[in-house]
């Protein structure tokens, strides 16, 4: 008898150990990258009297980004916006859009939005709701977001980089941005050009590098990105 239960006691402990086999591994935490405020840009489209939108930039932002790109709905995102960068081509409108009565710089000078969730539509596209706060008010906005592309970055450091295009539309009226009613119009259409380069050192990321072109031709000019 005690052999036979030594034998039902190993049969047991083997049937748990395929078991355990059989469940898939733990994912991995997804990747943490942080944004590359030289390649990540706001656009900005607004009504100018019914005669033209007018456009406008902000460079510098930056921020930080959780992302898996096979699990959509864990990706978090916290990007600052620093509107004093912002520049509509003359400086006299720079000044006057950052004014008291409508940005106020001085008091605000950044906008800042938090991710609270990210709905995946496919692989390469995705809704991310969050909170925008501009003007010291928050409202909730929604973000239709396209992955363009997540590899290793080919000029060095190598550094695993993602890049995402954004768009959205808001009212200024609803972050108390409302003098000038009749020259300037209430919607205000968003696109974001992003980059995001990935922290510390994956495989993927210290890889070889491509090798270095022949030293004895003469080299291309080429302007750096």
């Amino acid at each position: 008898m005690p052999r036979i239960a030594a034998m039902k006691l190993r049969a047991r402990l083997l049937l748990l150990s395929l078991a355990l086999a059989a469940l898939p591994l733990a994912q991995a935490a997804p990747a943490q990258y942080a944004l590359d405020p030289v390649h990540t840009r706001v656009l900005f489209a607004i009504d100018h009297a019914g005669f033209s939108k007018a456009l406008g930039t902000v460079s510098g932002s930056e921020g930080s980004l959780r992302f898996d790109p096979d699990d959509w709905p864990s990706a978090r995102l916290e990007v600052s916006v620093p509107l004093t960068r912002l520049d509509l081509g003359d400086a006299k409108w720079n000044q006057a859009v950052l004014a008291r009565n409508l940005l106020d710089g001085e008091r605000f000078p950044q906008a800042r939005f938090v991710s609270t969730r990210v709905e995946p539509i496919d692989a390469q596209h995705a809704k991310v709701f969050g909170t925008l706060t501009l003007h010291g008010v928050s409202q909730d906005i929604v973000l239709d977001v396209t992955l363009n592309q997540l590899k290793r970055h080919p000029l060095p450091p190598f550094h695993r980089t993602a890049g995402f295009s954004a768009t959205t539309t808001i009212s200024r009226a609803a972050f108390g941005i409302d003098a000038w009613k009749s020259v300037i119009g209430d919607e205000v259409q968003l696109r974001i050009e992003a980059e995001a380069v990935r922290q510390g050192k994956a495989d993927d990321d210290t890889a070889t590098p491509p090798p270095s072109p022949d030293t004895t031709a003469t080299p291309a000019k080429e302007d750096t990105p």
